[in-house]
């Protein structure tokens, strides 16, 4: 599931970097090169906090550019150190809000949506009318099930700051009840507001991926094209293309696209779609890379079940799958885990046991083919009648590549 943080970044109490005020100097009048004044550089946190030791909400905003740093670049190991920034700002400041808001950050990042939602209501209480927090709230409610509450604080943040952090949330909130009309247009709504070319190529982005998942690739790959256009090696855009390509039965030009998307970020979330497209292309997959991947981000204490639950359940042991599945749900009982626990407990033979949970994934609207093909397939097995609306959603839905129809 989607997990939007601030516009595709993380902010927490303003800018994420700190930068000094400074008025460079007229150049003379008749400057030369070797003469001329070097501009003057932006102060760095870093550099701030050497001068302010003890500014906590300079190490809150450290600390939320570690955890930025880590969504950046696939390095779970900025998290530890996001911590520490943090565990410092608190030490100094527990109940200040930007403090606060970073450490709901942090829990957020590392899929604790319990302790996000509960620091980012104390962040609310110590200040109401910190957007971010709402923000960072609005997220965990999401992963927690609590979609009501989502709406609620999303609503709160377009009133505090209405711009492309709060546009997006609502898009995703809508696309979740089944109404891709309000979706598109809260994301063409946060495109108007978008400046910087991340912003801009984010927005486009996830206008190109409402156009895939609804089965139109050639619009889909038109808003891929403008997002790299704005940022160009934006690494999300380029995933698009490369799920364009593979569900188009391009299969060389997807692979050619994996490959430099996973040396750039090897997120899960890519190596398990690089690997099944290898499958369909008659390639053995390589999930060495992956399982790294794992390890390192539960030694940096992220808890993901969810990733661990889909791809065992597709690719590996089902029990396996059942186990991880039932400790996502266990944490956060929202309608992607509750999606994985019916298709791991189907696939471990146990479809009577699933149905519930299928049937839970697909009862708020969300038009995800994935999810109603898991459903039909779950029914077949019963007995019972079973409709796939899969195709219906998104004539382009292929079950052999599951994990592309996951990227939302």
């Amino acid at each position: 599931m989607r997990l939007l943080i601030v516009g595709g970044s993380v902010v927490v109490g303003g800018a994420l970097v700190f930068t000094a005020a400074s008025a460079l100097a007229p150049p003379p009048s008749n400057p030369r090169p070797a003469a001329a004044e070097p501009a003057a550089r932006p102060e760095t946190l870093q550099e701030r906090l050497k001068r302010l030791p003890e500014d906590h909400r300079s190490w809150a905003r450290l600390g939320v550019q570690y955890v930025e740093q880590a969504r950046l670049t696939g390095d779970p190991s900025f998290y530890p150190r996001a911590e520490r920034a943090l565990a410092t700002a608190a030490a100094l400041a527990p109940a200040d809000d930007t403090v606060l808001s970073g450490r709901a950050a942090l829990a957020a990042a590392r899929h604790d949506f319990p302790a996000a939602a509960r620091l980012a209501l104390q962040a609310v209480r110590a200040n109401p009318y910190g957007a971010a927090a709402f923000g960072v709230l609005a997220d965990a409610r999401t992963q927690l099930g609590d979609l009501d509450g989502a709406h609620e604080a999303t609503e709160r943040m377009m009133a505090l700051r209405p711009g492309v952090a709060a546009f997006t949330r609502a898009s995703y909130a809508a696309e979740l009840r089944g109404d891709l009309t309000g979706a598109r247009r809260f994301l063409e709504h946060a495109l108007a507001d978008a400046t910087a070319p991340a912003d801009l190529a984010y927005c486009r982005t996830y206008l190109g991926e409402l156009a895939l998942r609804s089965g139109d690739l050639a619009g889909a790959r038109g808003w891929y094209g403008q997002a790299l256009a704005a940022s160009p090696g934006f690494v999300p855009a380029l995933a698009g293309q490369a799920r364009a390509h593979a569900l188009a039965g391009e299969l060389p030009a997807a692979l050619a696209l994996y490959d430099r998307i996973t040396a750039r970020l090897p997120l899960p979330q890519y190596l398990v779609e690089q690997g099944e497209v290898r499958i369909k292309a008659g390639l053995a997959p390589d999930w060495a890379l992956l399982r790294a991947q794992q390890r390192l981000a539960a030694e940096a204490g992220v808890l993901d079940d969810l990733t661990a639950a889909e791809f065992e359940a597709d690719h590996g042991d089902p029990e396996l799958a059942v186990r991880h599945a039932r400790a996502e749900y266990g944490r956060n009982p929202n309608v992607v885990a509750a999606d994985a626990l019916a298709w791991a407990l189907h696939r471990a033979g146990r479809s009577r046991e699933g149905l519930p949970y299928a049937r839970k994934a697909t009862a708020v609207g969300w038009r995800n083919a994935l999810l109603h093909h898991h459903r039909a397939e779950i029914e077949r097995a019963l007995g019972r009648p079973a409709r796939s609306r899969a195709l219906e959603f998104n004539p382009r839905f292929d079950p052999a590549l599951p994990a592309l129809a996951r990227f939302s």
